[in-house]
């Protein structure tokens, strides 16, 4: 599985997608919120949504993990 880390503090503003979801690289998969921006958050590869680790309006910092992708 690969992981999906935060890149910024924020919070969560949108999970777009479900565990079991497959997705492609580079698909958002979720939104951050920062400083009144929406920073899109992708896939890093091609998969399965392994887990979604937050929730929407949840308050994350830089490093936290957000979910997981099982990559064939």
């Amino acid at each position: 599985m690969q992981e999906i880390r935060a890149e910024l503090s924020g919070s969560v503003w949108k999970v777009l997608v479900s565990v079991g979801d497959s997705v492609e690289r580079d698909q958002e998969i979720m939104i951050l919120e920062s400083m009144k921006m929406e920073i899109p958050v992708v896939a890093p590869a091609a998969g399965t949504i392994g887990s979604i680790e937050v929730a929407e309006g949840v308050a994350v910092e830089t490093g936290d993990l957000l979910a997981k992708v099982a990559v064939p």
